[in-house]
């Protein structure tokens, strides 16, 4: 049996799947890494906790799946995006922890940026707006703050990179031959690439402050040579070719097999990740969504993605179970919102620090919105499903908007997609048909599919596309009018919220 690793790191655990011919998954193993708070606004990972861990779980899926590792035949990476580690070539040695990509303590230099130039400034060569979430201006904080790394730097000796880079540099050999890559979905995300060039912007170099020299190669997203090979002394014990490497919501696109302009995926975590596939050129957004590379497959053209984020989402339900207590458990909230027949004229607007795309507004607050004496638990509940099917709807709208596209259906994976009354009502707020994955890693899935096309495992996205597999899907149920109804009055709680805060009190 032949099989294909993937490698999924993400924000709070690093998972490692074996899947067979037919990508489905033999076997896997995940374990949680520490989440460090050094200050308020502050996230960090320890990297070589990251690397051990890595290391770990590989062994331990292999254990799990009782075959030897001469049975795996290419190795896939998708990773959390944005996150910045800083290294030494020489010894592996990290100059400091990794500054996750939700850390904000760049916060004032953003600020400054915008009140300079407005949020837009980088916007034409990344299709960024200026924000921490990127890494550009982390890593031209830990240059500022370390007089170390900074010296080294200069002299060639450091290295920074996205968690890929980071974790392909070790299983490539580390201090011993390592290779020093990325792929372009990584890049993209730095704020210190030209999405229209595809290369390292030299202008965005120097404003940031940062050297070439720190700087991973940049490779195609499935590529059979560029990435390198596990050295033999590795997790997997022998030279295994490293075929694909995307950041996790690209990978979750190519997971879903939207391959085509217009085909859109939706992650339904935490909060909410839609992309959607935008073709070969990037989409100028009006709307406050991200131009990003979708993909890029070696000797072909790149394809780029719009996307948009729901802030909070599952957040939201365990809101309802751990301040609220109205719930005692997540899987409560579907059968509770069952109990009624609908929502009772109640909304829920999740603006617990503000509205993200498309309104950017982060002087608005969080409100119910429509409560009576007949107002209970279960409306609650069904308002607080609800209100991330109107939130994705916004962006859903939102894409369109932007690129011009009519989206046939929406394809979803993520922890919520188990909830049916959300699929059912998102698939009626949206107006297409909503399509739930048979595999539920789909991340781990866009890995192994990009690995396995860059081994040549398979011929080409058709075939991965009659390769994807369905479990369910949901229809339009709900009459057009009746939800379109239902948007107004979101909309109207929308605009309750907006401007809460004074402008004294939002700083």
């Amino acid at each position: 049996m032949k099989l294909i690793g993937a490698l999924d790191q993400g924000t709070t655990s690093t998972r490692f799947l074996l899947f067979d011919e037919r990508a489905s998954i033999v076997a896997s193993h995940q374990l949680e890494h520490r989440q460090i708070y050094p200050r308020a606004g502050w996230v960090e990972h320890d990297p070589l906790e990251i690397w051990e861990n890595t290391q770990r779980v590989m062994a331990a899926a292999l254990e799990k799946a009782r075959v030897p590792a001469r049975q795996i035949q290419s190795l896939g990476i998708t990773n959390q995006r944005e996150t910045t580690v800083v290294w030494n070539r020489r010894t592996g040695k990290p100059y400091a922890n990794a500054v996750v990509w939700q850390d904000t303590r760049t916060g004032d230099t953003c600020r400054r940026w915008v009140d300079e130039a407005g949020v837009d400034r980088f916007r034409e060569q990344t299709g960024l707006p200026v924000s921490t979430y990127f890494s550009a201006s982390k890593l031209a904080w830990l240059l500022e703050n370390d007089p170390q790394l900074a010296r080294d730097a200069g002299r060639g000796e450091a290295c920074f990179g996205t968690v890929d880079s980071w974790l392909t540099w070790w299983l490539t050999g580390g201090p011993k031959g390592g290779r020093h890559v990325t792929d372009v979905t990584n890049a993209c995300r730095t704020q210190l690439f030209n999405l229209m060039e595809l290369t390292w912007d030299r202008e965005l170099l120097a404003f940031f402050g940062i050297a070439d020299s720190l700087l991973p190669e940049v490779h195609s997203s499935v590529d059979p040579e560029s990435f390198g090979a596990t050295a033999a002394r590795g997790p997997l014990e022998r030279p295994v070719p490293i075929t694909g490497i995307l950041g996790d919501q690209q990978a979750a696109l190519f997971g879903q097999t939207c391959f085509a302009e217009g085909e859109a995926k939706n992650t339904y975590g935490t909060g909410c990740f839609l992309l959607a596939n935008t073709g070969r050129k990037p989409a100028a957004s009006r709307e406050g969504l991200i131009s990003t590379v979708a993909y890029r497959i070696a000797g072909e053209p790149a394809v780029y993605a719009l996307e948009g984020s729901v802030a909070v989402a599952g957040a939201l339900v365990q809101w309802l179970r751990d301040n609220l207590g109205v719930i005692g458990d997540s899987s409560e909230v579907e059968e509770l919102a069952s109990s009624v027949p609908d929502n009772g004229g109640l909304y829920c607007v999740p603006a617990f620090s503000g509205l993200f795309a498309p309104h950017w507004d982060s002087s608005a607050r969080g409100l119910l919105a429509g409560l009576t004496h007949s107002t209970g638990r279960g409306h609650l509940a069904r308002a607080v499903l609800e209100a991330t099917g109107f939130q994705t709807r916004e962006i859903f709208d939102a894409v369109q908007a932007d690129a011009g596209l009519a989206i046939p259906h929406l394809k979803v994976d993520g922890g919520m997609v188990v909830n049916d009354l959300l699929m059912q009502f998102q698939a009626d707020v949206l107006g297409v048909k909503v399509m739930r994955s048979a595999v539920s890693e789909t991340t781990a899935l866009g890995a192994c599919y990009a690995s396995g096309l860059g081994a040549g495992h398979w011929s080409g996205t058709d075939e991965l596309r009659r390769s994807w597999r369905q479990d369910r899907q949901w229809e339009p149920r709900m009459p057009r009018e009746q939800s379109e109804a239902m948007m107004r009055r979101w909309r109207k709680a929308v605009e309750r919220s907006r401007g809460w805060l004074e402008e004294e009190e939002n700083g």
